[in-house]
């Protein structure tokens, strides 16, 4: 803790209070999921919670995503407000049935008699040699799904504060957290501040080019904006972190000041988060561009284990840079 009402707080330690809180507040909130119990989920996020409220709200499930998301949504029609941990964005895909078939739809299918209080959070990303079964960036599959609020906190105030009106929200939404982002720290406030889970941020502030990201991206982009800045370009990084719904207003307002985008997504190219940023800025802001979008995503192949192969696969700061450069300078970007 340091003077000024700040203090230094780690990612994994910041989505641990938020739920100690959301416990503390509510008799209805409870944890479900594997190994989030006893063992302190497989991310230590949860570590200690199982001591504090004991098994009943603090659920280790047997290993069936299928299962225990269903048993999540049955628990929010009846009125709880069930966290249901998914270990890995990989490990979604058992549940997708549930997740698209019944938590997404089942408030239309109702006429909105039915309301799915319920929050799904999901560690996703590479980085950390998990291979490929452990390591790929999904979150835009989720994105393309009506019913769903997608988010992606990439700070440590994001992920302090955006799990309350997660909570809060009637509709079923979607935490993705990087595996990268777990042990940051950052200062910050006291006080929990009131986070907004509808709009995207806008990290740096620039005039010559628009970097727009999310999630485990943003520090390489953050870290490529300074590098831009000793080259005499000054970029403006947004933080999308709401996937669903985009938050498309923000977008187009800073493309409509710098004249050119580059999109940085975890995530394959082929039908990705980023062709869809890509596509809106060219219906909705074409004539304000000085170039083409550019898009900067994981090379298309299974994530490697290989150290070395898997940072040769996911984005990289120094590309950002590349391709940022190409455009301000009016250059081929592959040139």
């Amino acid at each position: 803790m340091t003077a000024g009402g700040t203090r230094q707080l780690q990612y994994r330690v910041a989505m641990r209070e938020a739920m100690r809180e959301a416990l503390l507040a509510d008799e209805r909130v409870f944890l479900m999921g594997e190994d989030v119990g006893a063992y302190g989920g497989c991310f230590a996020v949860s570590l200690g919670l199982f001591e504090e409220f004991g098994p009943e709200r603090i659920r280790d499930t047997p290993l069936s995503e299928l299962a225990f998301v269903g048993a999540g949504i049955g628990a929010a029609l009846g009125g709880m407000r069930p966290i249901v941990e998914i270990m890995t964005v990989n490990f979604s895909l058992l549940a997708l049935d549930q997740i698209l078939n019944n938590a997404a739809t089942l408030s239309h299918m109702s006429g909105g008699q039915f309301a799915i209080p319920l929050v799904i959070r999901i560690p996703t990303g590479g980085g950390r040699q998990l291979a490929a079964q452990h390591s790929h960036s999904l979150e835009g599959w989720y994105a393309h799904i009506p019913g769903l609020r997608v988010l992606a906190p990439a700070t440590v105030e994001d992920a302090r504060g955006m799990l309350a009106p997660a909570l809060a929200d009637p509709n079923p939404v979607l935490i993705f957290e990087h595996v990268l982002l777990y042990n940051v720290e950052e200062e910050v406030p006291l006080e929990p501040a009131t986070v907004d889970i509808a709009s995207a941020a806008i990290r740096r502030g620039g005039r010559d080019v628009s970097l727009i990201t999310y999630g485990g991206s943003l520090p390489l982009v953050l870290e490529a904006a300074a590098e831009l800045a000793t080259a005499g370009i000054d970029a403006e990084v947004i933080d999308l972190r709401v996937l669903r719904p985009l938050d498309e207003r923000t977008v187009l307002e800073s493309v409509t000041r710098t004249h050119r985008a580059v999109v940085v997504d975890e995530g394959w190219r082929s039908g990705s988060l980023s062709a869809e940023i890509s596509a809106r800025i060219m219906e909705r802001a074409f004539f304000d561009l000085d170039a083409p979008v550019q898009r900067i995503c994981s090379v298309e192949v299974p994530v490697p284990y290989a150290q070395q192969l898997e940072e040769a696969a996911r984005p990289r700061a120094s590309e950002v840079v590349r391709v940022a450069r190409a455009l301000v300078e009016g250059r081929p970007v592959d040139g």
